[in-house]
């Protein structure tokens, strides 16, 4: 399969880790591909990282609008069959792209292909911030942009984030995904690490779940409407 995969990175004030991110995307063993990484107004050395790989990488700015509105900028440019998205603080494993492709392979009727995923704590935090946070060492599934591949015209049966989301629009759109039956796999390989700081937005942990509960209840609601119109 020859398909061009299209890496969608969103970034807001990330310099301290953004390299290794689109670093990891060029050491995949899988081609083609295009990076474009989406600027969500950041006021640090963000620009300068990004603009830094030169044409390799397509850097797009815009007025800070969320992580959703980012991503979803990046599909408007984006060209690729596939759609693979890496959060600006997590890292591939380089066969990432080819495993999950190689699964599209094998089952052409496939729309999503997930892998597992690893948390590692980030080497500079200091020790006091370090042991505040909880990082399960084993393999995980992995329920997050970074580990994830989908075809385009799967992506847009679902449709594009939701921007009313501040923390929880991956698991709104995923939950979409589902309603919709996606055909959808989870490989039993490692395929992203996701990096552990003090500004995850997995640490802001209650307006996450109030969001979740949300699009739960929304995502019910849907499902009832859908019975009665039967």
């Amino acid at each position: 399969m020859n398909n061009l995969v299209s890496v969608i990175i969103p970034v807001y004030n990330c310099d301290r880790y953004l390299a290794q991110a689109i670093e990891s995307v060029f050491a995949q063993t899988y081609q083609p591909i295009e990076i474009i990484v989406v600027d969500d107004g950041s006021t640090d050395g963000t620009p300068e990282v990004a603009k830094g790989f030169g044409a390799a990488v397509q850097y797009c700015f815009q007025v800070n609008s969320g992580s959703a509105a980012a991503r979803n900028r990046a599909i408007e440019l984006a060209k690729g069959d596939f759609f693979a998205f890496l959060d600006a603080d997590d890292v591939w494993v380089e066969d990432k792209l080819t495993l999950q492709m190689a699964a599209f392979a094998n089952n052409p009727n496939l729309d999503i292909v997930f892998g597992q995923v690893q948390q590692f704590i980030t080497p500079e935090l200091p020790d006091h911030l370090k042991a505040k946070l909880h990082c399960p060492t084993e393999l995980m599934p992995g329920h997050i942009p970074s580990a994830l591949l989908i075809k385009r015209e799967s992506f847009f049966r679902v449709g594009l984030f939701e921007t009313q989301w501040k923390l929880a629009e991956f698991p709104s759109w995923q939950v979409r995904a589902t309603e919709l039956g996606l055909q959808t796999i989870m490989l039993p390989d490692l395929v992203a690490k996701r990096r552990l700081h003090e500004t995850n937005k997995g640490i802001q942990q209650r307006q996450y779940q109030t969001e979740y509960v949300q699009i739960l209840k929304a995502s019910l609601d849907r499902r009832r409407a859908m019975n009665k119109g039967d």
